[in-house]
């Protein structure tokens, strides 16, 4: 009885098919008391720790089900009001070409003929009968209703998993829905990994890292990053008269993901399992053909659906775009970060609002860069076009301010709100005369913020080809729009003329690039950040790197995304090989900080060089950012130091060592036991240390609450500055050690053709169990990218309409 008693306290788990690897179905799991129908042997784990991340980054329940509910409210309104527009108005009455004649007793007779509103919608059995009539409108509204309901299916059950998120957010990890926004999602995340060790959410592992949840969230998203960083998936086109465009909207990636992840047909089993039988290289052409069959068939149900999707996309598009046309004409000329930029710039293992922040501050140097072009005969057409148009609108509202009778004149109206729309548009290609500009320190303050950039840019900054490249991540507006409009039409020829060519190439990839991680599943090779594997020897991972060309990742992904993900997540400990790799850079970092510029003198520069680079913020990380990058310039130009003498000429990598290493000693001095909870300390920090004493000043000044969010807020920053002081270093340093191996400037490259490495492959065994090897392909061979030696990839929050600034996290420790 004893024993029955003592068995009671575990359970067998019987569903293990759901979320157990091979050798593990019979596991027995310990459920402590009181826990027992709580949240232990969660069997999609994937989609849990999903939700977890996206309640927290959208700010709790009720901000979830509204945007639910508005977004079922917002189709619901776009379907009716079309048709009401279409069916029920008498547009003949409303533009006056037939007249009406208003009778009855106390009318008066000059208003007899005067349209109102109401004369020109029609009875509603009439507009009944017209909509009946139209077997168009009534197959449309049936497809809508089908999707409709079909939303709100999804709502619903969305209602009851985000509740139970919610329960577990308040019982197991003990956050108030009043507190979550006070939360970072480290500490959640920090709380899931600890509440892993008290029940098993995992049942394959004791205890969770921060890198396992970071592969359960971007499992999908991470082969995305690596296939646009391998240059595998068709965004790259080359037009007539057009030449090199890149094209990909969301309707395109939608339809990727489809194929690839999760539809029918695709690769994957579950969520998290690779099928076994793209895991064997014995019958890829038959694979091959089988995806290749997969994608026809999606092309051409989309070629079917395209007039229904276009419709609603040109619907869609009118209603969320003209007023803010109407009220901003000048809005269209802005820009935003393209889909393929967000992904081509995004690290692996980066997750949304990490991405969106690093991008939001990218935002304004690359805006100044992009403004720095500007075209002479455009200029010059502009202030005439500008001249004309705003000659006839001041006589129009000259006359108008005269006699206001002037507006009842037909078409007055249109014509001043015409011009003011040309003016304003026109005025925007006139560059502003009192504005220098300095292309390459621009640039290289973009760098600071995106991380990634092709060697073929420095140094060529000024040129043309350069901003067109540039533009292709940072789009305008109105070009976004235009792609999101043409998606319908282009994405069916896309898939079934060029991605279809990619089918044995994508067999080849999933299989030469998948890993299997206990308790995690299958996941993306590239996303362990494994420096042996993927690691290029001209990004600092020389002698530690057994990877041939084709299996680097390019453009120094590897390294800069590890130690991006170190810097986010402190508490992580990094594999052997990674360790090896972080303890080689900081040895280089203090080397070279020894022939670098004292840190004070770097602070002394910050107002100057913050002016120099038209840096408006006025925040400490910022302004150190600013002096890092533009002291090799007031070196170069001799201008003196503090001490009045000349400073010996410096390097933008050895500003940057500099500050870093400054930033290593500071954290070196600090007693374990004093350590935050983030575990992260920057100078300001130290008691002893002078940088950033104003802000530390301040935040002891502060109450308990408003000093830890303060903290919180610069410590973040901090965090952001770091990686971008590591960004321009590792740059520095792959430029010294890459010059014998520059390229000419050009264009993308076309990708080597997977299909001549796999006959190569053979499989191995290490921690854990990789598909197939990559150690005897060929070395010769790689996948293309912009150059060997370019940067990948980049889901950024819309900067101009959007009110809202994305979570920060304030981790940081180098």
């Amino acid at each position: 009885m004893a024993n029955f008693e003592a068995y009671q306290e575990y359970q067998r788990i019987d569903d293990f098919e759901e979320d157990s690897p091979p050798g593990e179905e019979d596991l027995l799991v310990h459920v402590p008391e009181g826990l027992s129908d709580s949240w232990h042997h969660i069997k999609n784990l994937d989609n849990f720790f999903t939700r977890i991340y996206q309640f927290h980054q959208k700010n709790g329940f009720a901000c979830m089900m509204l945007s639910e509910f508005f977004e079922l409210f917002q189709f619901l309104f776009v379907v009716t009001f079309t048709t009401f527009l279409f069916n029920c108005v008498e547009y003949d009455i409303l533009f006056a070409n037939r007249a009406v004649n208003h009778t009855g007793p106390g009318q008066n007779p000059l208003d007899r003929n005067k349209v109102s509103l109401p004369d020109a919608i029609l009875p509603s059995q009439q507009c009944t009968e017209r909509i009946q009539e139209n077997s168009w409108i009534i197959f449309l509204l049936i497809m809508a209703t089908i999707f409709w309901v079909y939303r709100m299916i999804k709502v619903f059950c969305n209602i009851l998993s985000y509740w139970e998120i919610r329960q577990f957010y308040i019982k197991a990890l003990k956050i108030s829905m009043d507190e979550l926004c006070n939360f970072t999602w480290q500490e959640v995340q920090d709380r899931l990994i600890s509440l892993q060790r008290e029940q098993q959410m995992c049942i394959h592992k004791k205890e969770l890292t921060e890198l396992d949840i970071y592969h359960r969230i971007l499992r999908f998203k991470n082969y995305m990053v690596a296939m646009v960083n391998k240059s595998l998936l068709p965004v790259q086109l080359q037009l007539p008269l057009l030449g090199n465009l890149v094209f990909l909207t969301q309707g395109l990636k939608y339809n990727f993901e489809l194929i690839l992840f999760w539809g029918p047909g695709s690769l994957f089993q579950n969520k998290w399992n690779l099928h076994p039988k793209y895991k064997r290289a014995g019958n890829r052409l038959e694979l091959a053909q089988q995806l290749s069959r997969v994608i026809l068939l999606l092309g051409v149900a989309n070629l079917l659906l395209c007039p229904f999707i276009l419709v609603w996309q040109v619907l869609y598009a009118f209603f969320s775009y003209t007023e803010i046309i109407r009220r901003e004409p000048g809005s269209l000329g802005a820009r935003r970060w393209s889909m393929f930029g967000r992904l081509y710039l995004r690290h692996f293992n980066e997750l949304d609002h990490e991405l969106h922040g690093r991008l939001g501050r990218g935002y304004k140097p690359i805006s100044k860069y992009m403004n720095s072009f500007t075209s002479p005969l455009l200029t010059v057409l502009a202030k005439n076009v500008a001249f004309f148009s705003g000659s006839v609108l001041a006589v129009l509202i000259a006359l108008t301010v005269y006699d206001e009778d002037v507006l009842t004149v037909q078409h007055i109206l249109t014509a001043i709100t015409v011009l003011g729309v040309v003016i304003t548009i026109t005025r925007s290609f006139i560059p502003d005369e009192h504005m220098v500009w300095c292309p390459e320190q621009l640039l290289q303050c973009v760098l600071a913020h995106i991380h990634y950039m092709p060697d073929h840019w420095r140094g060529n900054a000024n040129k043309s080809e350069t901003r067109d490249e540039v533009a292709q991540l940072f789009q305008y507006k109105a070009l976004f729009i235009l792609e999101e409009l043409l998606s319908p039409i282009v994405t069916p020829f896309i898939l079934i003329f060029l991605l279809r060519n990619k089918s044995l190439d994508i067999i080849d990839f999933f299989r030469n690039f998948t890993v299997e991680v206990v308790g995690v599943g299958d996941i993306c090779s590239f996303a362990q950040m494994d420096i042996r594997r993927h690691g290029n020897p001209l990004w600092m991972s020389e002698g530690q790197t057994e990877a041939s060309v084709y299996q680097q990742a390019e453009n120094g992904k590897t390294e800069l995304s590890l130690m991006h993900f170190t810097i986010k997540n402190p508490r992580w400990q990094p594999p052997q090989e990674s360790s090896v790799f972080i303890s080689h850079l900081k040895e280089k970092v203090h080397q070279d900080a020894q022939g670098g510029p004292p840190t004070q003198l770097l602070l002394s520069e910050a107002p100057l060089c913050s002016s120099l680079l038209s840096n408006g913020s006025g925040n400490e990380p910022d302004n150190l950012l600013a002096s890092v990058l533009a002291h090799p310039v007031l070196t170069a130009s001799g201008l003196p130091g503090r001490d009045r003498r000349f400073v010996p000429p410096s390097t933008a990598a050895s500003a940057a060592a500099s500050v870093l290493a400054s930033l290593s000693s500071s954290h070196s001095q600090l007693p374990h036991a004093s350590r935050s909870r983030s575990h992260v300390h920057l100078p300001s920090t130290h008691p002893d240390s002078t940088m950033y004493c104003s802000d530390r000043t301040i935040i002891d000044s502060m109450s308990g609450s408003d000093s830890r969010m303060k903290s919180t807020t610069l410590l973040s920053e901090f965090a952001s500055a770091e990686m971008s002081l590591h960004a321009i270093y590792m740059h520095e340093v792959h430029q010294q050690s890459s010059l014998p191996h520059q390229r000419t400037f050009g264009q993308w490259q076309n990708p080597v053709p997977m299909r001549e490495l796999s006959s190569n492959a053979g499989s191995q065994t290490h921690s854990v169990h990789t598909a197939v090897s990559l150690s005897n392909m060929p070395s010769p061979l790689r996948l293309g990218g912009w150059t060997e030696e370019e940067e990948g990839d980049a889901e950024e929050e819309e900067i101009l309409n959007s009110g809202s600034t994305p979570k920060q996290d304030s981790r940081s420790s180098y």
